[in-house]
């Protein structure tokens, strides 16, 4: 290696890298102890993703800005190829093989309704769910104040959700349910291709290393699906610490109609290391930290002015909300629903745009540029 190589290498921050091993380690521990493997598989992947979402810079919120400002689509391309990937995997696995599902949901107005409140907050709070985890495990100040308020926004979403679901909506329509495994899987393909190709327009093409992150979070999207049997999501694991959090300072959260469900009912009883996107969750950001341990940029990072921490909050608050209604973010409602087969994914992204529009020119009310 050449000298300016090595004047240039980072150097390793070895304190925080310590205490993101040991705890990552010490959750590990905890669920092998309990066999819990494949929880342990699952935290693993988790914080790969953490690691590669942080060394990689990959998200959405800035994709979504640069092609409503700029026309630049590549972004939203590579977010589109994650779920062409783990689509190869999960609409036959989904459709072939008992207790494996995919993400399907209702068109109707709380998923219209809650993609847009989502587009507004992702631009203010300048960080999307995925973005939220992996850039606060980071070190970002401004996600430290985002993340609370996500999960108080899930909360006030979950507690909005039945009343929501009586509002008019269309059945779930599965492409693979349609077509059949393999006629699903086809058909999924070409709309995300179509898709792909009108984000893309005349604008710039992704580069080799942006396709060759979005192929690898696929991949690993895909191995999380096979490992837990449903798509990766992290906004229900955000919404269940919210929940935790409230039921701890005594608010009757249990009594609730959302968390009387059976499926919110046991993760609000249990562990957060019991529910699969809690689980990840904690890994994704612990993963993110050991990476930005490894770059020497964990304690560099800045507290933004007070502007932007009330942006960072309401960010927060509008995404949490609108992540319960639409039933998912970029990673949970997008992603997952397009690899799954289900038409909500695909009118999710388009429903997402005008709240993101909105929140790009108020962006400079909170100190952000447009």
């Amino acid at each position: 290696m050449s000298v300016s190589a090595t004047l240039h290498r980072p150097v390793l921050d070895r304190p925080v890298l310590a205490v993101s091993v040991a705890a990552l380690a010490g959750v590990a521990a905890i669920l092998a102890v309990d066999g819990a493997w494949r929880s342990v598989s699952l935290l693993a992947i988790a914080a790969a993703l953490g690691a590669l979402f942080l060394t990689t810079g990959f998200g959405f919120t800035g994709a979504f800005r640069s092609w409503l400002t700029r026309g630049d689509g590549s972004g939203l391309v590579a977010g589109i190829v994650v779920a062409m990937v783990a689509a190869v995997a999960i609409v036959p696995v989904a459709a072939l093989v008992p207790g494996y599902n995919g993400f399907e949901a209702p068109i109707g107005l709380p998923l219209i309704g809650g993609a847009m409140l989502f587009g507004a907050g992702m631009q203010w709070g300048n960080g999307c769910g995925s973005g939220t985890l992996y850039t606060a495990g980071g070190g970002s100040r401004r996600m430290w104040v985002v993340l609370p308020f996500f999960c108080v926004g899930g909360l006030l979403g979950s507690l909005m959700l039945p009343a929501a679901f009586a509002l008019p909506a269309l059945p779930e329509v599965v492409l693979p349910r349609l077509l059949g495994p393999w006629g699903g899987l086809a058909a999924t393909l070409v709309l995300a291709g179509v898709l792909a190709r009108f984000v893309l327009g005349r604008g710039p093409r992704p580069n080799g290393a942006i396709l060759g992150a979005a192929c690898a979070i696929g991949m690993l999207a895909a191995l999380a699906f096979l490992v837990s049997g449903q798509p990766w999501g992290v906004t229900t694991g955000l919404t269940l610490w919210g929940a935790k959090a409230a039921s701890a300072l005594g608010f009757g959260v249990a009594g609730t109609e959302y968390w009387s469900w059976d499926g919110p009912k046991q993760a609000l009883a249990g562990s957060v290391l019991a529910q699969d996107s809690s689980l990840m969750d904690i890994g994704m950001i612990l993963g993110a930290t050991i990476a930005a341990a490894r770059a020497n940029s964990f304690r560099s990072q800045t507290w933004p002015p007070a502007r932007g921490l009330v942006g960072a909050a309401l960010g927060g608050l509008l995404m949490g909300i609108g992540a319960r209604l639409s039933f998912g973010c970029n990673i949970g409602a997008m992603v997952g629903g397009i690899a799954s087969g289900s038409l909500h994914g695909f009118v999710w992204f388009f429903a997402v745009l005008p709240g993101c529009w909105i929140g790009i020119r108020l962006r400079p009310w909170f100190g952000l540029a447009r």
